[in-house]
């Protein structure tokens, strides 16, 4: 018997065929799944129609669609342990990069079939729903600069473009964060509270790495104190991330917490999961093992071998007796 599963297919996000995708995905999971397809429209989201096929019973949610849909979607599957599909359609894909999700709808598709799954953490943003992380500042001006008809047209480059525009306009402004058992001031261009993020999202990047599965948020603030400083500092938060090591500029700062309040003067706008939400203060709470995701089999790693280039090689085959 078929399992059921609810497939969220937001038409617009992209820059592919809708009509397309959506004629590819029925076809790969048709076959294993029971498929219940229901379209986002201006009037009913993502997280309407998961909680509506959660309401139904269905054995799984598959949500298709950019990081805002697949943030939308997890609100209604937070301590479900309904197992929660991702194909990613968006300009960004952070969410599925951020966990090492295929971006492509045919291995997305083929994750999914696959049946592995993984608890991971997800988190609330003033009462919203929040899987990857919340920008204060510099990020989010830079995500409101680059609008949907500039990221169907250029894709990843209208964000570079963005930024690139943001860092004219560079500015300062005071910072409070509380967390559970300090409460810190600062003066920051840039404030990223991330529960999970790919090196590409480089704000995010103060610590060794993002850890998605501890129970707790990861704060990264940036505070340079020109224009010059604050594209050394992007550039040495990318560099540090792609390596795997922690930032070590005395201009970005960084901690991990349960809990986060930032308060900023003057008030700055808040993005979160690659969505403008509005402004200042922002409260931001994790919620540990909230979601159970579909991921990819680990494959086995085996011990390889190198000898090829090694000076005066010489190599004997031995056979047991």
């Amino acid at each position: 018997m078929k399992r059921s599963a609810c497939l969220i297919f937001n038409p617009v996000a992209g820059q592919s065929d809708p009509d397309q995708d959506l004629s590819q995905i029925q076809a790969l999971l048709d076959p294993e799944f029971d498929l219940d397809i229901r379209l986002t429209t201006p009037e009913v989201d993502a997280s309407q129609l998961a909680y509506d096929a959660v309401a139904r019973g269905v054995h799984m949610v598959i949500a298709s669609g950019g990081d805002g849909t697949l943030s939308a979607a997890a609100e209604a599957l937070v301590g479900t342990n309904i197992p929660f599909g991702i194909i990613s359609r968006g300009t960004a894909n952070a969410f599925a990069s951020a966990l090492n999700i295929p971006d492509t709808i045919e291995a997305a598709c083929q994750t999914i079939l696959g049946g592995v799954t993984k608890v991971v953490d997800a988190a609330q943003c003033n009462g919203k729903p929040m899987v990857l992380l919340v920008g204060i500042g510099f990020e989010a001006e830079m995500v409101e600069k680059a609008d949907r008809e500039a990221k169907n047209r250029l894709g990843m480059l209208a964000y570079v473009l963005a930024g690139v525009q943001q860092l004219r306009d560079f500015e300062n402004f005071e910072v409070e964060i509380e967390t559970e058992d300090r409460v810190i001031t600062v003066s920051a261009a840039a404030v990223t509270i991330a529960n999970a993020a790919p090196p590409t999202s480089i704000l995010a990047q103060g610590p060794a790495g993002i850890i998605y599965d501890d129970g707790l948020l990861d704060l990264t603030v940036v505070a340079p104190l020109n224009r010059t400083g604050a594209i050394a500092s992007a550039y040495h938060l990318l560099q540090s991330a792609l390596r795997g090591d922690a930032a070590e500029r005395d201009d970005i700062g960084y901690l991990r917490a349960r809990r986060i309040k930032v308060t900023t003067q003057p008030p700055q706008k808040v993005v979160l999961d690659g969505e403008i939400i509005g402004t200042m203060p922002v409260e931001v709470e994790c919620i540990p093992g909230g979601l159970t995701i579909c991921v990819p089999q680990e494959e086995e790693v085996q011990p390889g071998e190198k000898l090829e280039g090694l000076p005066e090689l010489s190599v004997e085959s031995r056979y047991p007796i």
